[in-house]
């Protein structure tokens, strides 16, 4: 049996990172982009990608971006809902921080079975969001999102409510905690730009660097 149609925890976190990059944004992953987020070399995911095509999990012309497959979005799907809920889990239930969740998660979505999976997503009350604000499909692979923009995208005078924080980088989720930045708080660009003057539910708030390609509000 081929890498690619194995349960193999590799192929998911290919599905899975294909998957998120055009949650928040229109444009498909290019296998050097993909190469960068998984830190790999670039021949070793052309030749992941070869064989995810091969699988049928994915689209992939010589050079271009990479499209799933109905296939390959499915399975992408069932691996971000488990990512996902685990992460709700932690933080409702264990008390972890936004910013320590995810490695944790990394390790738990391989192993927990589905009925355990199950049984937390009844007990969390059948949670639509993660505590970074990102949607967690339903047992069907559906989502539910609002239109939404990127802080630094939005125009001086835009208020929108914090729909999602990104977890890429934990010392900037560190740094937006401590300024009060979290879902569901609401913001005001006073000035727009790669670094905004924003308030945060009415009083001035410091935004940390980066803070402003790290931070989607309702459009």
């Amino acid at each position: 049996m081929s890498p690619a149609s194995s349960s193999s925890p590799a192929v998911d976190d290919y599905l899975k990172t294909i998957y998120q990059h055009t949650e928040w944004q229109p444009d498909r992953i290019t296998p050097s982009q993909l190469a960068t987020v998984l830190g790999l070399a670039p021949s070793s995911v052309t030749e992941m990608v070869q064989k995810l095509a091969a699988a049928g999990l994915v689209r992939h012309r010589p050079y271009g971006p990479i499209e799933l497959t109905n296939g390959g979005l499915r399975r992408a799907a069932q691996m971000v809902r488990r990512h996902r809920l685990i992460e709700t889990w932690l933080v409702q239930e264990f008390g972890y921080s936004w910013d320590e969740v995810h490695d944790e998660a990394e390790v738990l979505e391989h192993s927990l079975s589905d009925r355990l999976l199950e049984r937390i997503d009844a007990r969390l009350g059948r949670p639509r969001f993660d505590p970074h604000g990102d949607a967690i499909p339903d047992a069907d692979g559906e989502v539910e999102r609002e239109p939404f923009v990127l802080l630094a995208e939005a125009e001086t005078g835009h208020r929108g409510r914090v729909l999602r924080v990104s977890d890429y980088d934990p010392a900037l989720l560190r740094a937006l905690e401590q300024a009060g930045v979290d879902v569901g708080h609401t913001v005001t660009v006073v000035t727009a730009g790669a670094s905004p003057v924003v308030t945060l539910d009415g009083a001035a708030a410091a935004l940390p660097d980066g803070a402003a390609t790290a931070v989607w509000l309702s459009a």
